[in-house]
């Protein structure tokens, strides 16, 4: 029974441009509708018969509802359509817009005023029969349509990697140049003050022991030290950190980093996006790829790796 009411239902739903049927004779327009659907009838001006149109409101264009009562009656040469206010309704507007006011129906010379009827509502027993079709229509388009979805976009994810990767290996290899010289200055640069505190230390226990006393000396190395604490209060003051040594060398590294980057026209910025876009589209794939959570073949992923 439900195989046979989702084909009715598709049949439906593919069904293009309005109905008829010959009625017995009647004056004016009406509209009722039925089965959910409005219909509309009016008297053929050539034929004199009734005709009913069946219009699908949010498929059907008032354009296309005109054209179907011209091609049914040869001898209308003009149909249009106004609102209650003599403005003139758009050929391109829907149906179901139009019936949501009362409007006017002018064929050839002849005007005729259309009420727009109340929508009858849907019993509660045929609602719910809907409602089934409507669940029974996503459960299998989910069914037919989720796996291959989620392979094309495995196949998507992995070509956008495979791009990223070739965007950023010239990147990588400059960037691991630019870190090795960096790195190699950074070092000097720690050996240097190493060596220009041996030097000092060297130099005061000379001037104590062989030149001087230490009666002399003591008010310079005094003075020595209170200058080293300007220093660090300085550099505080110029970097807003505490002068540490592992966060002294990354800055002095950052800053040969940089600067050699500059020479040598690496954009930082373009490495560091390219990198997130890489992350992120790692970590879709991996979301992809759980069985568990998005339904995909465990031989497909399988197979993938």
């Amino acid at each position: 029974m439900w195989v046979q009411l989702l084909r009715q239902t598709r049949s439906w739903i593919h069904q293009k441009g309005a109905f008829y049927s010959t009625l017995v004779p009647s004056d004016g327009v009406t509209v009722n509708y039925r089965y959910g659907l409005p219909v509309i009838t009016l008297t053929l001006p050539t034929r004199g018969e009734r005709c009913q149109f069946t219009v699908k409101p949010m498929v059907v264009t008032v354009g296309a509802f005109l054209q179907d009562v011209q091609r049914e009656d040869k001898g209308i040469e003009k149909a249009e359509v106004f609102a209650t206010d003599g403005s003139k309704v758009s050929d391109t507007t829907l149906m179901e817009v139009l019936l949501m006011n009362d409007f006017k129906l002018v064929i050839n010379n002849t005007t005729h005023s259309v009420s727009a009827p109340k929508k009858d509502k849907l019993s509660s027993e045929h609602a719910t029969e809907m409602e089934d079709i409507k669940s029974l229509v996503h459960r299998l388009f989910v069914a037919v349509h989720i796996e291959d979805h989620q392979i094309r976009k495995e196949r998507e994810l992995l070509q956008k990697l495979e791009y990223l990767k070739e965007q950023l290996l010239p990147l990588e290899q400059m960037k691991a140049r630019i870190t090795d010289s960096a790195d190699a200055k950074t070092t000097r640069l720690l050996w240097v003050g190493l060596a220009l505190m041996s030097t000092q230390g060297g130099a005061l226990a000379w001037l104590t022991w062989w030149v001087y006393s230490w009666d002399i000396m003591e008010p310079v190395t005094y003075f020595i030290t209170y200058g080293s604490a300007m220093a660090f209060y300085a550099y505080f003051i110029l970097t807003k950190q505490d002068y540490i040594y592992p966060g002294a060398k990354d800055r002095q590294f950052l800053h040969y980093f940089y600067r050699k980057s500059k020479s040598q026209c690496f954009s930082v910025q373009q490495y560091n996006k390219l990198k997130e876009d890489l992350a992120e589209a790692e970590e879709s794939l991996r979301r992809l790829r759980q069985p568990l959570q998005l339904r995909l073949p465990i031989q497909q992923i399988n197979e993938k790796d």
